[in-house]
């Protein structure tokens, strides 16, 4: 019987074998295998430098009201390839990105239904992306999705960073655990948001970040999210498998497709150097080249606006207090103001001198527009017209005002999640724009959404979104989403999609606060998929000092806000706090003046996720470099080299630190300034309080 059941089992690895698929990265640290099951499911297994990483895993779809597209598969056709090129993006954290990949497209015919889907590998040198993809056929013509059925099968129990699954908001704190610890942890990780539905007791979203026990860190994301529902991981925490979890819509579908048509990639980046998945630029290959071809109007931005007093309540986004308003009945001259509007025409001017005095390009102006009385949590429709100032805003001598000494005013088009409304109006609110030079906005999607019953990350929501990016581009506006789907690379695609927030931003620091250690998570995270807009910058860590009424506390130092500005990238970097605070700390707002925002080069000189990342960074078309840590909650001792630099040369280098008496709840605002000579020999030992960090001036 023994031998009976052996014979059988080696028969069936043997099928098994006669299925598989190999594919290596170009440099031979990854591998791929792929394989159909003896019930003709497609699976894969990736290895990292001759260790498994990801198990033997399947791959499908479900349909509804259709045979699945899950098994009964056989290979018809295998095709390999390899691609190689050097790209130069718009703006970005290099001057110039390779992307080397091996590719292995196979076919697969389904039996019963004459179906073919092609699963095609991407294999780079720092991982893995894979999707689905659907040829015309005679067969399968139009499709709906119930779920997509991708697996990521774990190796073992591994330190995870993540955020709760939910369908309509990412802005939730990182909890650092085991896998298997995860269901237990799950409520306490749910906190409340103004809109929010988890899904699950061990749903995720991504990217997500692990570190197996042997040192090797992995992260699970998406690529190209276009027209389709954004990808969440369902864990089965008994088997230490992760599933993709699609987002539904108001009837619980959760894609509708045409052939021919791809899903998103799904990506696998692996390293044993932390750094390396900093650096990993597999997002942004898997992506299309740029769609823009005139993009010399897409600039990047560095602002600074009238949102900070409205976020800690010092100030109102409303013009009166009304409880209710309907923007087509209502004469705003004949309304009573509040006395705390913050959009005033004193009060941006003070902004635009502010600004003009200390080099920043741009604004920020929010609730400037009539409709903030009533916006929020009404599930209403038409909220605002996006083109009508309140009495105190003169939009037309503002922005005179503002051209006049060299700023430009940004845009703000919150659309309280009432997207028919917004693009109703989207047309008209570009062209306004346009005619008074806005060349960029900040969208917001607080809230329920309109449709009622979508979420923020279904496939008719991602599908606006790009919608919006698109149509902004033929009227030359650069965006940056708040609220909206978080970010899988396409802004290779459309560079002037030049930010998002889709995380939790500083904004929360005002909300209660957020931990100490969030941003040595975020880089590792949520900036796999493309720049964040965290705005950074706070000086005065105390809230009730600007609201009395508000006891949050900002839990960072100042020289960890001064470090933001490198390790958490962006093309688009706000100065957020109130005017008047950093002229009183004028030494040190010297470093958000001097801070580039586009780089030639970028390096990370170390990073343990959680505790600390240290990146250094060249600005674009110069010789000056800036290096930044921030830190976790446990003091530390910083070192590194200063080797990135060019031989044979010295540079002077200024140090923003914080001190040996420095911590971010009980003495945030206490730094230091130094100034000394570096070559590409020296070292530097820094010592980092708890919350804190340090950022350098090279040149």
């Amino acid at each position: 019987m023994y031998k009976k059941i052996q014979f059988i089992i080696l028969s069936i690895i043997g099928a098994m074998s006669l299925h598989a698929q190999t594919l290596e990265s170009p440099n031979g640290d990854f591998k791929a295998v792929f394989s159909i099951n003896p019930k003709g499911t497609p699976t894969y297994q990736l290895d990292y430098k001759g260790k498994t990483i990801v198990k033997p895993s399947k791959l499908g779809l479900d349909l509804h009201n259709d045979t699945d597209l899950i098994e009964n598969f056989s290979i018809i056709d295998t095709q390999n390839s390899s691609f190689d090129e050097t790209w130069k993006p718009v703006w970005g954290e290099e001057s110039s990105i390779r992307n080397h990949y091996n590719e292995m497209a196979v076919t697969l015919q389904q039996a019963e239904t004459n179906r073919k889907m092609i699963i095609r590998f991407r294999m780079f040198n720092d991982g893995l992306g894979f999707r689905y993809e659907f040829p015309e056929q005679q067969d399968l013509t139009y499709f709906v999705l119930t779920e997509e059925r991708t697996e990521f099968a774990m190796t073992g129990d591994h330190k995870t960073f993540w955020i709760a699954g939910d369908y309509d908001t990412q802005e939730y704190d990182y909890t650092t655990s085991k896998l298997s610890e995860i269901r237990g942890l799950m409520d306490k990780a749910i906190t409340p948001n103004s809109s929010q539905t988890p899904f699950s007791p061990t749903g995720v979203q991504t990217a997500l970040l692990m570190k197996t026990d042997e040192g090797v860190f992995i992260n699970l994301h998406e690529a190209a999210l276009v027209d389709y529902s954004c990808m969440h991981l369902n864990l089965d925490d008994k088997n230490l498998v992760f599933e993709s979890h699609l987002t539904p819509d108001a009837k619980g579908v959760k894609g509708y497709l045409q052939t021919p048509c791809a899903t998103p990639w799904r990506t696998i980046i692996a390293s044993d150097k932390a750094g390396d998945i900093l650096l990993s630029r597999m997002t942004l290959n898997l992506n299309e080249p740029c769609k823009i071809e005139d993009t010399s109007w897409i600039k990047p931005v560095k602002y600074i606006g009238v949102w900070w007093e409205m976020i800690t309540e010092k100030s109102s986004w409303a013009y009166t207090n009304l409880p209710s308003v309907q923007l087509e009945n209502i004469d705003y001259s004949k309304t009573k103001p509040n006395g705390i509007h913050g959009a005033t025409n004193e009060n941006v001017r003070k902004h635009i001198d502010f600004a003009a005095k200390h080099g920043f390009d741009q604004v920020l102006v929010e609730g400037w527009n009539i409709g903030w009385e009533d916006w929020f949590g009404k599930s209403k429709d038409y909220v605002f017209d996006f083109v009508t100032p309140y009495p105190d805003f003169d939009i037309k001598a503002l922005n005179e005002y503002a051209h006049s000494k060299g700023v430009k005013l940004m845009m703000h088009h919150e659309t309280s999640s009432s997207v028919r409304n917004y693009e109703r109006h989207l047309s008209d609110a570009y062209k306004l724009m346009n005619k008074y030079g806005y060349n960029s906005v900040k969208s917001g999607y607080v809230g329920d959404m309109i449709p009622r019953g979508e979420h923020h990350y279904g496939q008719w929501l991602n599908n606006h979104y790009l919608y919006a990016i698109e149509k902004a581009a033929e009227h030359k506006i650069m965006v940056n989403a708040h609220e909206a789907v978080r970010p899988t690379g396409l802004c290779r695609t459309y560079p002037n999609l030049i930010g998002n927030e889709s995380a939790r931003g500083t904004e929360y620091q005002a909300f209660g606060g957020s931990k100490a250690n969030h941003t040595t998570i975020l880089p590792f995270t949520r900036l796999i998929g493309g720049p964040m807009d965290y705005t950074p910058g706070i000086f005065e860590m105390d809230i009730k000092k600007l609201n009395p009424d508000n006891h949050s506390h900002v839990n960072a130092t100042i020289a960890n806000q001064l470090a933001l500005y490198v390790t958490m990238y962006s093309p688009l970097q706000m100065a957020a706090d109130l005017p008047e605070h950093y002229e009183q700390f004028m030494d040190a707002f010297q470093f958000i003046k001097d801070v580039a925002i586009d780089w030639d080069e970028t390096r990370v000189l170390e990073a343990e996720p959680g505790e600390f990342i240290t990146y250094a960074r060249k600005a674009k078309n110069s010789d000056e470099w800036f290096v930044g840590n921030t830190n976790g909650y446990n003091a530390r001792q910083s070192e590194i080299k200063f080797d990135f630099l060019e031989k044979g040369k010295k540079y002077e280098a200024t140090i923003y630190s914080d001190t040996k008496a420095t911590h971010y709840k009980t003495n945030p605002q206490a730094y230091e300034i130094k100034t000394i000579t570096v070559t590409s020999k020296s070292k530097l030992k820094q010592f980092c309080a708890p919350g804190g960090g340090y950022a350098i001036q090279i040149k």
